[in-house]
């Protein structure tokens, strides 16, 4: 979604929100944007900070390495992240970084350089108490211990609050691996039980970190996984899949398609199948007006950022599918981004088991709100889902005397 069509998103629902034209321009306008054009080996990247707002806490959000990656996509992704943090109840604010480049061909050296340069243009903006980033897309672990070295070789000390998404030697929390994954199965299994959902079969388009992990605690959770996709297309089998296998298939061969035991399905099929749960975990705008009528799923749990236009919630919202939002169903990735801030600025690591439960605890709590906002409405889910950060957000900046 262009920030041009978030503005008008953001007018359509202001009445419902209650907000004026003053508290309105606040929700859309970034507080600072930040640009710099790094060079390695004498080719130029372009790089992005924008950080949208921070009246609930520091700016917090991801840094992506991919070559369609522009300004106009990182202020949008922004704004997300301001939603994700209020709708997840974490005590901080929104903001997205980048730069335009094709990570895949750069050496592991040239990486490392380009991470370390990104942190030379924006250091004096980020911080423990001023804005953590992340891994994003095409971004790693590793990335993020060469990042937070250079932070702490420019200011001359350790600050291993300043990101998060790190390895565990250097200060990452336990359960970061797994936790996007995680925190949609907490959710989708409250949602679950307030439609009395019976048949809990599922579909998982994307079989990358979150779809992966997603897949395997479905089944843990008693789920039945009859397909899943990855970019080269998708596999189906009705009695289900044995996912420890897709799993090894996919490792071996670089695909789940070169699975035996199923029937081959296109990444458009696996969206129209009749299950109870669909998953896009991939790409976004994947549920469009041209494919939303067709889903037969009670339940849609987006682990992808954006895969369902507005248009296409629409149709959805008609036929009665109950869309568990991005910024809640994936906001389990950000929740343990901030356990990993808590614990690197007290120095006390929690075990698995306590991250867990803090992050069920929030997911839970996070749904019901939404929940409550959400029944005997007209307006669908997604709706009470942006209504509720919105009103968090502008609740932060009006105590704070800005609005």
């Amino acid at each position: 979604m262009t920030f041009e069509k978030i503005k008008l998103f953001l007018e359509k629902i202001a009445p419902l929100v209650g907000v004026d034209e003053n508290q309105l321009t606040i929700i859309a306008t970034p507080n600072k944007i930040l640009e710099a054009e790094l060079e390695v080996n004498g080719k130029k990247y372009p790089a992005y900070r924008v950080q949208h707002n921070n009246s609930r806490g520091p700016y917090k959000g991801g840094i992506r390495y991919h070559p369609g990656v522009d300004l106009d996509e990182v202020q949008s992704l922004a704004f997300w992240m301001s939603l994700k943090t209020a709708v997840a109840d974490v005590p901080l604010g929104g903001g997205k970084g980048g730069i335009t480049v094709n990570p895949k061909e750069l050496s592991n050296d040239e990486l490392q350089e380009l991470s370390r340069q990104w942190v030379r243009a924006f250091y004096k903006h980020i911080g423990p108490t001023k804005d953590i980033p992340a891994p994003d897309v095409y971004t790693t672990p590793q990335m993020m211990a060469w990042m937070m070295d250079e932070y702490e070789t420019l200011i001359g000390e350790k600050a291993p609050g300043v990101i998060t998404g790190k390895p565990l030697a250097v200060g990452g929390s336990l359960v970061r691996d797994i936790a996007t994954a995680l925190g949609g199965v907490y959710v989708l299994e409250e949602a679950v039980g307030k439609i009395n959902l019976i048949e809990k079969t599922v579909a998982i388009q994307g079989f990358g970190n979150a779809g992966m992990n997603a897949a395997k605690l479905l089944v843990e959770h008693g789920y039945k996984i009859v397909a899943v996709s990855d970019s080269k297309g998708g596999i189906y089998n009705a009695s289900g899949l044995d996912i420890d296998s897709v799993i090894k298939t996919k490792s071996e061969t670089k695909s789940v398609v070169n699975y035996a035991d199923a029937e081959k399905v296109s990444n458009e099929e696996i969206l129209k199948l009749g299950v109870s749960v669909l998953v896009p975990s991939a790409l976004e705008n994947v549920i469009t007006v041209e494919n939303a009528a067709e889903i037969k799923a009670k339940i849609i749990l987006e682990l992808a950022n954006g895969p369902t236009t507005p248009e296409a919630d629409e149709i959805l919202h008609q036929n009665g599918v109950l869309v568990l939002p991005d910024i809640l169903a994936n906001a389990g990735g950000v929740t343990v981004s901030y356990f990993e801030w808590v614990q690197n600025n007290t120095g006390l690591y929690w075990k698995a088991d306590e991250v867990k439960e803090r992050l069920k605890e929030k997911m839970v709590v996070a749904f019901d709100k939404i929940w409550a906002e959400y029944s005997g409405k007209e307006y669908d889910f997604r709706t009470a889902t942006y209504i509720l950060a919105i009103k968090k957000i502008l609740e932060a900046e009006k105590v704070r005397g800005r609005v």
